[in-house]
């Protein structure tokens, strides 16, 4: 993956998500509540309370709302710390309005969680932990610190200290709870939308290099019988001419040709989709897909045995080979010094497996293998700085997993047991195992088929 697709990868980076907009969309909704509220209670069911001062509160934050959007444009989408210090007015001020309104015998206190839960959707955790500490810390003061609601003959509106103590701890838990199960959920989805984006930039890349191979291979399809020809003529050439600078000439000529059908030869090798070359024997697709790791100081075998009937010939999708690719990839980082790709087929099925000699998955892993970003280690293992961009094998595993299975297969990761080791070294130690089994239909291509004339790439597609 380029540096630009690692950008926006960068799951440190965060802030910028959420849009004032948003928030003033949400603190006008707030504010026309609250004051229907303060008017209800005070003149429906004649509860006294500082009402001038509350309706001032609440024309705060009215303010505020006025003023951002004078001040900033409606694309305004802010920073960490800015949505974080918005968050942290709105609590303040609803807690301001508690305070006014009876403390925590007043119901809405309930609706202190709201910002927590906002927070824990958009923002790191360390903002989480700080909007929801300071909740927390509002909820205990208004515990003890309010003005009493008080009815018409002045009497307070209390509940009793052991409700009011229930309601805090009720409060205090809710804040902890809704927030760090928002913050769980909000984070797998961001991982997940992530490791998506992931996902579709390098299919789109090996899309890509396949449709530039394809040119390259049509270009040494379509040239193949002209070359040919220029070299026939030249070599006729050379043996009927007597002047020796004219079959110079005529032999330079020839080699040139020579050159020619070597270099889109040679261009070719990196991709081979042209129309003539659609699909391709099972075992041509596991070199393909093998061909950028086995100069990697690993071993690379590979064991072809049918099961049933000769090997079939499947399609070239890109899902395929970069799929398998990076499969065979982890397989390569973690080997000691031997990876082995198998494949055997049936009537009904294609299999494939993956293994190396290297130690295996960790086994507290082995659940969640195919989930994006996993960490290879636990917290007390210490870190490979050897191999600094292998730390985590879940992006990889992820793509992996999820590119094949859009073709059709299922796949597996576990490790080697007595029963799974690779047929062509049934001796010697193997650690991790990767399993892709499809149905034959599902990838298989019919080689009979007429393929037709080649057709112009759609530039707009590139």
């Amino acid at each position: 993956m380029d540096s630009t697709a690692q950008g926006l990868m960068n799951r440190d980076v965060q802030g910028h998500w959420v849009r004032l907009e948003t928030l003033t969309r949400v603190r006008w909704l707030a504010a026309s509540g609250q004051v229907v509220a303060l008017l209800v209670t005070h003149f429906l069911f004649s509860l006294d309370f500082p009402l001038a001062l509350c309706l001032s509160v609440v024309a705060v934050s009215a303010a505020s709302n006025l003023l951002s959007a004078y001040v900033f444009p409606r694309t305004k989408r802010l920073s960490e710390t800015e949505a974080l210090l918005t968050l942290l007015f709105d609590t303040t001020q609803l807690a301001l309005l508690l305070f006014l309104t009876g403390g925590l015998n007043n119901p809405f206190g309930l609706l202190l969680i709201a910002p927590v839960t906002i927070a824990a959707t958009a923002l790191t955790l360390r903002s989480v932990l700080i909007l929801g500490g300071a909740a927390v810390l509002l909820a205990s003061l208004l515990a003890f610190a309010f003005e009493p609601l008080r009815t018409e003959a002045g009497d307070p509106v209390l509940m009793p200290d052991l409700f009011r103590f229930g309601f805090w701890i009720a409060l205090v838990i809710g804040i902890a709870f809704i927030g760090l199960y928002s913050r769980s959920v909000a984070a797998q989805k961001h991982a997940l939308t992530e490791a998506l984006l992931a996902t579709s930039l390098a299919l789109a890349r090996e899309q890509k290099l396949t449709d530039l191979g394809g040119v390259v291979a049509a270009a040494a399809h379509e040239l193949g019988t002209p070359l040919a020809t220029i070299k026939l003529v030249s070599s006729e050439l050379i043996d009927a001419l007597d002047d020796p600078d004219l079959a110079e000439d005529a032999r330079l000529i020839r080699e040139q040709a020579d050159r020619c059908r070597a270099i889109l030869r040679s261009m070719g090798q990196a991709g081979k989709d042209d129309l003539h070359l659609r699909h391709a024997p099972l075992e041509a697709v596991l070199h393909e897909a093998a061909a950028p790791h086995t100069d990697r100081g690993k071993v690379i075998g590979f064991d072809t045995g049918a099961a049933d009937g000769r090997m079939p010939e499947i399609f070239r999708r890109p899902e395929i080979v970069h799929g398998l690719r990076n499969l065979i990839q982890n397989a390569v980082d973690f080997a000691a010094s031997e990876v082995w790709v198998e494949a055997h087929w049936t009537a009904t099925e294609v299999v494939l497996r993956v293994i190396d000699d290297g130690p295996g998955y960790p086994p507290h892993l082995l659940a969640r293998l195919g989930e994006p970003y996993l960490k290879n280690r636990r917290w007390d293992e210490p870190r490979d700085e050897s191999r600094p961009e292998y730390e985590g094998m879940g992006l990889g595993l992820f793509i992996a997993k999820t590119l094949l299975e859009r073709t059709g297969a299922s796949v597996r990761f576990g490790n080697c047991t007595e029963r799974t080791r690779p047929r062509q070294a049934p001796d010697r130690r193997c650690g991790a195992l990767a399993e892709v089994r499809w149905p034959r239909r599902a990838i298989e291509a019919d080689p009979r088929r007429a393929l037709g004339e080649n057709t112009p790439i759609d530039k707009s597609m590139t």
